[in-house]
Formats: C-alpha cells, structure tokens, sequence
C-alpha cells in the first residue's frame, strides 16, 4: 500500500511541474526565441544530470546495442515535443495548451496496444472517458468559445503524437538503466536535434535578446522541475505500470493549470470547473479499479 501511495504521489508531482512549465513557458518566450529556449533548457537540464549522476556515483555508460532506442526516445522527446509545445505557446493560450495535451490518454492506448500489446481493460477506458468530460468541465464556459490559431492547435498536436510515442518507446529502454540515467541520455542525445536546429534558426538573432529576471527564473524552473524532474518520476512509473495507465494522469495537467491560475493569478473559477476536476479525480480512481495485479507490479519505488 505504501510503494502505491509513493508511486501515485511521484506521477501527481509530476504532472504539477509540466502544468507549471506552461506558465513558465510562457513566461520565458517574452525574451527567449523558442528554439534559444528549448535549446538552453535541455543544455542546463543535461549538465545538472551528469553532474549529478558523477556526484552520486550512478553515471552508467550508455551501451552500443541500446543506442538506437535512446536516440529514437530523444527524437520523440525532447525535440519533436518541446517544438510541438514551446512553438505552440507562442500562439495558443496555456489552458487550451493544457487541454490539447490532456488528449493523450485517449489516444495513448491504441498505441500501447498495437506496438507493446498492452491490455485495454474496460474499467480503464471508462476512467479516460469519465476524466475527459472533467476536463471539458474545467476549460468550458457557457456562452464563451475558443478562437485558436490553427497553426498553434496544430503544433499542440505535434506534441502530444511526440509524447504518445516517446512512452511506447521508453517501454523499449532495458530496466538496466536507472530513470536519471534515461532522462540524461535522452536529454544530451536531444541536444543532437536542437544545436544544428537552433543554428539555423534562431542563431542570427541572438543578439537582439533582452533578458529579463523573470524570463532567466523561468528558464531554470523548466530546466529543473520540467526537464529534470518531471521526467525522472514520469519514466519510473510507466517503466512499472505502463504508458496506459500512467498516462490517465495526464488529464490532471489542466486542472492543475486552473488551480495555479486561480491561487497566483487570482482568476476566478466557476462551480462548473471546480465540478469538472471533481470528475477528473473520480475519473482517475476508476480507471485503476480492480487492477488487481497493480500492487504486484509495484516492486520497486523511485
């Protein structure tokens, strides 16, 4: 019961940052051009790691025959996630991005099932279900609609295919490695995408960046808590419970968003989004009812 507790309690923390590098993101882009700031978020983040896993005494080398998994886990994520999502944010409001990334258990599902041949149990699809119109609960307003820039919806998008894609394949990456040894790999083997990348785009105007205290605090809150730990307790859980189950909790990243919106910037939420993450806990809970085996899967805690 305790390695369970532990287990939900790593994946909610997880989903509390990622609702928060949204804000931050958004944040940073006022004085970062996107590819600059996904390209120092990933340099810190890999630097931290490995000095870190020296520091510790659990730097594992990265082994030949593994090579291919890593690099295909860090073209997924970080570099067609993080272009999907920054670029996004550059044109969609944070809570519809939250929204758009929160379709990620309904999608996640047929990809763990038509690659990794993972069961989707009932109880599990119906807890999806329940937590989706939660989560519509929470963005809708009566009377109100979304004016979304297409391109913007469509980069959202690019980032949630990327995230489905990088959990089928992190499924792939042998127990050998430790999560912070994973995150590092991907995270240095990422900086292969995004150096040539950010030369090409965003070198020629790096001059003209006027850095603001806010912006330079935003883009070490990503690199830490974002790039760092989020990943670190995300990749542990679905390496023990699997991509369906822990991606439920990714409807949580717009609730969390309204919360933290509520609570820093004072915005008011109605009775129908305080209803709407009501639903979404109830939706979590039934999607891992009855999993009997969940406890037994449960060996190890991060």
């Amino acid at each position: 019961m305790f390695k369970s507790f532990k287990l939900y309690a790593a994946i909610v923390l997880a989903m509390i940052f990622w609702s928060f590098s949204f804000i931050w993101t958004r944040v940073a882009i006022h004085s970062f051009h996107p590819m600059t700031l996904i390209t120092l978020r990933l340099l810190i983040a890999s630097i931290l790691l490995f000095v870190v896993t020296k520091l510790t005494g659990k730097a594992q080398k990265l082994r030949r025959k593994d090579f291919k998994w890593f690099i295909l886990l860090a073209f997924f994520e970080p570099f067609l996630y993080y272009v999907g999502e920054t670029y996004g944010l550059t044109t969609v409001e944070s809570t519809l991005a939250a929204v758009i990334v929160s379709t990620i258990p309904l999608f996640a599902p047929v990809m763990a099932f038509v690659i990794l041949r993972e069961r989707i149990g009932l109880m599990n699809i119906t807890g999806i279900l329940v937590s989706l119109l939660g989560v519509f609960f929470v963005i809708y307003e009566p009377g109100s609609g979304f004016n979304a820039n297409p391109g913007g919806v469509a980069l959202m998008f690019l980032a949630v295919f990327s995230a489905i894609c990088y959990t089928t394949v992190l499924r792939k990456i042998p127990k050998y490695y430790s999560n912070m040894n994973v995150i590092f790999y991907q995270s240095l083997l990422g900086l292969i995408f995004f150096i040539p990348t950010f030369f090409l785009t965003d070198f020629p105007t790096i001059q003209s960046i006027r850095i603001s205290n806010d912006a330079l605090l935003a883009l070490f809150m990503l690199s830490i808590f974002a790039s760092v730990l989020a990943f670190v307790l995300f990749a542990g859980v679905v390496r023990k419970i699997g991509v369906t189950k822990t991606n439920v909790f990714v409807n949580l990243i717009p609730v969390f968003t309204a919360i933290f919106s509520w609570i820093i910037l004072d915005e008011i939420l109605s009775i129908s989004k305080w209803f709407g993450i009501l639903i979404v806990v109830v939706g979590l809970f039934v999607s891992q009812w009855g999993k009997n085996k969940f406890n037994k899967e449960v060996e190890e805690v991060i």
